[in-house]
């Protein structure tokens, strides 16, 4: 018992003293009404919105966010995260900072948002640069620039005629766009099982067309 209450007690976290004065200032103002709820509002606006660009810009290259889109979703993520901790900071417990707690809440609202706007985009048609990196995301390597170009368009022709829309999409979204699953998950309603399944197949279907056109040994079917 005693080893058990030890166990429990350790495993409590205390914040400082500073801290959890600031952690009370936080609720206090966020909870207040007036000026002072106001005030504490910009302010941890202007946190959010630093963090949402921090993680829009983390992003930004894979999915190719530039300029306004950037900034529009960002600004979206810490409104939306304002209003989300502001109707639950009640709920906080004060086992961290304030602003800990707070960064959580954004960070979840860029990555709906940023994937939101990626399925919106999702027909765009994409670039020499994105084929050119598929064949040896698929484990296969050319052994000459003719036979990348080639095999480029093999593969493309492959994924545009073998696959169909929904594998496609979950194909694009892992291997071109680096989607995690669990995020591929949620946006299509669907359990980790079906999307790894999905990619299985997506994967099996390629390589038989390679096969097929003789760019892969049979041997090299999974």
């Amino acid at each position: 018992m005693k080893s058990e209450c030890s166990e429990s007690l350790s495993q409590v976290r205390v914040v400082s003293p500073e801290v959890a004065r600031e952690n009370r200032a936080w609720v206090r103002d966020l909870s207040s009404g007036g000026d002072r709820r106001e005030l504490a509002s910009r302010r941890l606006y202007e946190f959010l919105q630093r963090a949402a660009r921090a993680e829009v810009g983390r992003r930004a290259a894979r999915l190719r966010l530039v300029g306004p889109e950037l900034d529009d979703i960002a600004h979206q993520a810490a409104a939306d995260a304002l209003l989300a901790i502001c109707g639950k900071v009640e709920t906080f417990r004060g086992d961290c900072k304030f602003t800990t707690w707070a960064y959580k809440f954004v960070i979840f609202d860029v990555a709906a948002k940023v994937n939101r706007h990626f399925w919106q985009r999702a027909d765009v048609a994409f670039d020499d640069e994105d084929w050119e990196r598929l064949p040896a995301r698929v484990g296969i390597e050319p052994e000459s620039h003719a036979e990348s170009r080639d095999l480029m368009d093999a593969v493309h022709r492959a994924v545009d005629e073998k696959l169909t829309a929904k594998q496609r999409m979950v194909f694009v979204a892992m291997v071109l766009k680096g989607m995690p699953t669990d995020v591929l998950a949620d946006q299509l309603g669907a359990t980790h099982n079906a999307i790894y399944k999905m990619m299985f197949d997506a994967r099996r279907k390629l390589r038989t067309a390679l096969v097929d056109a003789g760019y892969l040994p049979e041997q090299q079917i999974a």
